[in-house]
């Protein structure tokens, strides 16, 4: 484990929050290492550190489970940016994130961005094999050519829909999500004329696929730049005494001193 004195400190937080296996996990682990591997039920909830150009950012990955649902108000506390997250075969993910998760953003920033996003939506939607973001598709290439050397185990199904290649029918629309960020929007007191339009906000992913992964994240890390300069700013009017280059420097003063 690196010391503490060398990690670099993360600017500002991004929180990822929605019902167990929506796959929010998968939408991480896709954007971060550039390739969709099956995962077990996150445990509380698991940090990330993405460079973005100068910049550090957070991103927190939290557990869905009704039983580390206490947790995600601790997580969220001081966030820039939260990530809902529901799975568009299932209507009632969506439903969970207002009756369940919304209360949890109270302890995130009074400017927090709130992005709606829908996964999985390679099970409905035949475009979504394609994925848009063109460095995942390199990845993807490359993982190919790099099976002819080295065999690779296939990755495993991840629902009947993959094995029967037949699409499931989408239960959550665009329209839908649109609705709820309304709603999210009225529940923080925020202006709507003043806020990011729902169509900026709201995105259909496919952490199998790659599929609008990039263009998720990207936009969120634009959005919070506002929030990191700030941050910098304020750290700059106040800076931070750092202990132990005043102990280094009490020691030389004390050995400078003596006879």
């Amino acid at each position: 484990m690196p010391e503490l004195s060398k990690m670099k400190k993360p600017d500002v937080k991004v929180v990822l929050l929605g019902d167990m296996n929506v796959g929010k996990t998968s939408l991480l682990h896709r954007y971060t290492e550039r390739k969709f591997k099956d995962t077990i039920s996150t445990v509380g909830g698991a940090f990330f550190l993405k460079q973005w150009g100068p910049y550090n950012i957070s991103i927190w990955d939290t557990a869905g489970r009704e039983q580390f649902h206490g947790l995600g108000s601790m997580y969220c506390r001081g966030a820039a940016a939260i990530i809902l997250t529901y799975d568009v075969t299932n209507w009632q993910s969506l439903s969970e994130l207002e009756e369940r998760f919304l209360s949890l953003t109270d302890t995130a920033n009074h400017d927090c961005i709130y992005a709606l996003v829908g996964n999985k939506v390679d099970l409905t939607d035949p475009k979504a094999h394609q994925s848009q973001d063109s460095d995942v598709a390199s990845e993807d290439r490359t993982d190919s050519e790099d099976m002819r050397t080295e065999p690779q185990l296939p990755t495993p199904p991840t629902s009947p829909a993959s094995l029967s290649g037949v699409m499931l029918q989408k239960q959550v629309t665009p329209e839908d999500a649109a609705a709820l960020y309304g709603r999210i929007l009225r529940y923080k007191g925020l202006d709507e004329t003043s806020s990011q339009p729902a169509e900026k906000m709201c995105f259909e992913t496919s952490a199998k696929t790659g599929y609008n992964v990039d263009s998720l994240f990207e936009a969120l890390f634009d959005l919070v730049l506002p929030s990191i300069l700030r941050q910098r700013n304020e750290n700059q009017e106040s800076p931070t005494v750092d202990l132990e280059e005043c102990r280094g420097s009490s020691n030389k003063r004390a050995k400078s001193s003596c006879c």
